[in-house]
């Protein structure tokens, strides 16, 4: 068999949340700081995941996603419909769909995860304590069966402190994105995080770029040339095969910027 002289990266962000479309959610949740999707999250979510599957020109073999329960549902879905034996042009969901689960492997990584600052959780939603308290085991049994692979030693270990500075988790994405890449050469990867971490998979890899919006279930597509043996990898950089606004990421050159933009889309 021979390698692959290319390697693809392709960054996605989580479904709809529902605190966006029923703020007393939070209110009464006994999680506040990590809201499940809405039904429509799901239908996105496993419809992206379609996309995906018919429209890369590529497979996935490997899923990655933050431990925030709206990512490992939309991961969930993704991850379905990558899997699926057989998908009738009228499903919507991973309801009732046959899967071939020796496709595609997935992994929680906490490197994933979002920004733990205030810019991204309010500061009454977030855990007074800093403890965000992710139960793993019971993540990934939200996963489709026999698609878990918990073997796999992660990027972070424990999740960044709270209080990290935007800029820092902007590196850490970046560092992340990077890291996973480097650890499965010869595989093509899914990582399902967050917003901020979209955009930072176009800014990170594509000089003077601002990105201004990153949609539900946005994505973008990285690449770069590879060249395995045996023993050792050698790689190129990173370049961005997304375009502007096609898959739901809206990015322009940073000299077309005239005043401030709003880049708060890591929610």
């Amino acid at each position: 068999m021979g390698y692959p002289s290319h390697q693809n990266v392709v960054v996605m962000r989580h479904g709809d949340r529902l605190d966006n479309f029923e703020p007393m959610w939070v209110v009464q949740a006994k999680r506040p700081w990590d809201p499940p999707l809405v039904e429509a999250g799901r239908v996105r979510a496993f419809c992206t995941g379609r996309k995906l599957r018919d429209s890369l020109g590529f497979p996935i073999h490997r899923v990655f996603v933050s431990p925030f329960l709206r990512c490992v549902q939309t991961a969930s879905e993704v991850a379905s419909a990558l899997c699926a034996v057989d998908i009738g042009f009228d499903a919507t969901s991973s309801a009732g769909i046959a899967l071939d689960p020796s496709k595609v492997k997935v992994s929680i990584e906490y490197g994933l995860c979002e920004m733990l600052n205030t810019e991204a959780i309010r500061q009454q939603s977030a855990p007074k304590d800093g403890n965000f308290d992710f139960n793993i085991s019971e993540l990934e049994s939200m996963l489709p069966n026999g698609t878990v692979d918990s073997t796999v030693e992660r990027v972070y270990k424990e999740l960044p402190k709270w209080g990290e500075t935007v800029q820092g988790s902007r590196s850490r994405y970046a560092e992340v994105i990077k890291a996973l890449a480097d650890k499965y050469p010869s595989e093509n990867i899914l990582l399902v995080t967050h917003g901020e971490g979209v955009g930072v998979s176009v800014s990170a890899f594509l000089k003077d770029v601002t990105v201004y919006e990153v949609e539900y279930c946005a994505y973008s597509e990285l690449r770069r040339p590879i060249s395995l043996d045996l023993q050792s990898f050698t790689a190129g950089d990173f370049s961005v095969r997304t375009k502007p606004g096609v898959t739901g990421v809206g990015f322009c050159s940073s000299l077309q910027v005239n005043g401030p933009v709003d880049d708060d889309f890591s929610v």
